[in-house]
């Protein structure tokens, strides 16, 4: 088995294990939620699938479908945790959009070690994103307990910190520089 062989395998181990971890999260509150938020979880899950189907500009193209629906719930949300957790899910859904694209970029290029610096100023993008993301997660609005906390907001906590890890995981894959 070549280098090339074992880094796709290593990669698509961890899409199956993103994917399932999406699901996972996803179905529990799935049956609540109307309008929007179920648009929003939709393009979500349309994204996995995509991805799930090795079709990673596909899965680009559905996060940032997301990425907007997100940002027009947070504008609908006046309030400050509700408006924090929209942007957070934003940020997230920006950075998924630029990992996938790395992704893409990397399959269009023949997979070629190390990854181009497209591929690399992708995974920046989807970092700077996360760390937006981490930001308004950390926010004194979510902290407030005057407020009761959004239900989304355990499952988006801990699908940021997943998702961290796989940046990690494929930046070192593609021999990126940090």
């Amino acid at each position: 088995m070549g280098h090339r062989d074992r880094t796709c395998s290593g990669v698509r181990a961890l899409l199956a294990s993103m994917l399932a971890l999406v699901v996972w999260v996803a179905l529990p509150g799935h049956a609540q939620v109307v309008g929007e938020e179920a648009e929003l979880d939709r393009l979500s899950a349309k994204a996995e699938e995509a991805l799930a189907n090795e079709d990673a500009e596909g899965a680009a193209m559905s996060a940032g479908r997301a990425a907007l629906m997100a940002a027009q719930l947070s504008k609908r949300h006046p309030e400050g945790s509700t408006r924090q957790l929209w942007q957070a899910t934003e940020h997230l859904y920006r950075s998924q959009e630029h990992g996938y694209r790395a992704m893409a970029l990397f399959r269009r290029a023949g997979g070629e070690l190390p990854a181009s610096a497209g591929v690399c100023g992708s995974l920046q993008l989807a970092n700077l994103e996360l760390r937006h993301a981490q930001d308004r997660l950390t926010s004194p609005s979510l902290a407030d307990t005057e407020q009761p906390l959004p239900p989304r907001l355990q499952p988006l906590r801990q699908t940021v910190e997943d998702w961290s890890i796989f940046l990690d995981s494929m930046q070192a894959d593609f021999r990126c520089s940090s």
